[in-house]
């Protein structure tokens, strides 16, 4: 059955009660994942933490015995009738996690290793834990997030995701007293597709209007939307870091017409869509065969944490040698290389799309999301929606792939069928590793090539002295003659550059897809 999300209820719980509730067949033992702090001044401090599997992915079981409260597309007739959400939440349960022998997660140190297929398990999503009930939260303005990753093992139609989403911290419960698994089960998932596809929202079983979408997966009449943050969506053919604010603050449940209150489509920078063929992929200047890391940077109008958000920046480290961000090579826009208001507009207009980012408050939203605080997400999944073109391919396929922005990278359009996927890349898996947040230019170190449009010399550390800072991307420092870079990433200060490896989703509802667990296995 698809990711079993179950709400366990405790069989001493009687009468009306009905709420998400832990089952105790399976004891929930977090895998430990470390991550690191880091200063300009103080360097970077490793801190003990662990993740948690979605609820959606866990087994959903009778809270008498071992009866599957869903199964397959789904759910049991006698457990949850329907159209009755709170019998159904009454009879089921939650449960712990097998998180290497059923779902393939494992970890050791401040890696992370996601396979794709597990048994019949497939794909799955973790979020990074502050205590045992309690997400890490993030606030990114002003901030600098970087990782390691490995996505040789990732290939078409597939994606190795990390982002943030603005989830509550304690998974929910403190908003919906139905809600008594929380955080330390995986719930609270919200993003700014609003999917229909969970199987509880703020404790509640979504089981009224539910319709199989596919063998393993369904979508119910709630959807759960907030803004999201895509660090990284990616394979080993192609990437795309995206924003999608929303004009609701928080986790919201809607339904129908009240569903639009995200930017789905969101403002992408993807390299090879912007215009920069050689930029990403196997043998490339980001050379996707091998590891590298990942930064990016929140700039804020005044430099300080409460800043206005203005600009999303990116750039990569690979066998100790910065790589500057791609510059857009599209007809009729700048050579930008991070994301502004100016470049989404631009990217809107030059590919004739409807300028959505805008439209639900652009980066001023999504500031205010970073500020409430956003939960980092990592997972693995292929698409049942889209084939994954939107990432990897030529898409949509009713327009000519010669056409400004419809082409995102060199897989087939014919690539990305989930039954092709799961047949043929059974093993694939992705890392992520070596996570590290703080000051900008805290994160990283390596040496930067001279070249025209990067000030800094070739040295082991950039200056992150104030008269190093990049020029501002805002409308003052572009004239006429726009045509040159954005600005140029702040310079590292970090002083160990380190190793590991590692690396979520996008134009789907139904994302991430898995098989319920059968208790007599």
């Amino acid at each position: 059955m698809i990711r079993p999300v179950a709400l366990a209820s405790l069989s001493a719980l009687v009468g009306s009660v009905y709420a998400q509730q832990v089952g105790t067949n399976t004891a929930e033992n977090h895998p430990a994942l470390s991550w690191s702090k880091c200063t300009k001044t103080g360097g970077c401090t490793s801190t003990a933490a662990s993740i948690v599997l979605d609820a959606n992915w866990r087994w959903l079981h009778s809270t008498t015995g071992f009866t599957n409260c869903y199964t397959g597309n789904a759910w049991d007739a006698t457990l949850c009738p329907p159209n009755d959400p709170v019998t159904c939440s009454k009879n089921c349960a939650l449960d712990g996690a097998d998180y290497s022998g059923t779902y393939g997660i494992t970890t050791s140190g401040n890696s992370l290793t996601l396979k794709f297929k597990t048994g019949s398990n497939v794909g799955s999503r973790v979020y990074l834990l502050e205590s045992e009930s309690k997400y890490q939260m993030f606030k990114l303005k002003n901030k600098e997030f970087t990782f390691d990753v490995d996505v040789s093992n990732l290939g078409c139609g597939l994606n190795g995701a990390l982002y943030f989403s603005e989830m509550d911290a304690d998974g929910g419960v403190a908003k919906s007293p139905n809600n008594k698994a929380g955080a330390k089960y995986g719930t609270g998932y919200c993003d700014a597709q609003c999917p229909h596809d969970l199987k509880f929202i703020n404790g509640e079983a979504n089981i009224l209007d539910w319709t199989g979408t596919s063998t393993n997966s369904g979508k119910g009449r709630y959807g759960t939307c907030c803004s999201e943050m895509d660090i990284w969506e990616a394979n080993k053919i192609a990437t795309a870091y995206t924003p999608h604010p929303c004009s609701a603050t928080g986790l919201y449940r809607c339904e129908g017409s009240t569903c639009d209150v995200c930017d789905q489509p969101g403002c992408d920078f993807n390299s090879y869509r912007m215009g920069d063929t050689s930029y990403y992929g196997p043998g490339l200047k980001v050379d996707t065969s091998k590891k590298f890391t990942v930064v990016t940077q929140f700039i804020t109008a005044d430099g300080t944490d409460t800043g206005a958000l203005k600009e999303i920046r990116r750039l990569y480290v690979q066998n100790g040698v910065v790589i500057q961000n791609s510059k857009v090579n599209i007809p009729g826009m700048a050579a930008y290389d991070s994301i502004t208001e100016d470049f989404c507009s631009a990217q809107k207009t030059a590919f004739s799309d409807n300028n959505v980012f805008a439209q639900k408050g652009g980066l001023t939203q999504m500031g205010k999301a970073f500020a409430n605080g956003m939960v980092l997400v990592m997972s693995i999944w292929d698409d049942y929606t889209a084939n994954m073109l939107w990432l990897d391919s030529a898409y949509p396929l009713d327009k000519p792939a010669s056409d400004p922005g419809v082409t995102r990278g060199t897989c087939a359009t014919t690539s990305g069928v989930p039954a092709d996927v799961e047949s043929q890349q059974a093993n694939a898996s992705v890392t992520f590793s070596n996570v590290k947040f703080g000051d900008i230019g805290s994160t990283y170190t390596g040496s930067t090539p001279v070249s025209s449009s990067v000030r800094s010399s070739s040295t082991t550390r950039a200056s992150s002295s104030t008269t190093s800072r990049p020029v501002s991307s805002s409308s003052s420092s572009r004239t006429s003659s726009r045509a040159t870079t954005t600005s140029t990433a702040i310079g590292a200060t970090q002083t160990h550059f380190g190793q590991c490896g590692g690396v979520s989703r996008y134009f789907s509802a139904v994302r991430l897809i898995s098989t319920d667990i059968n208790a007599s296995s």
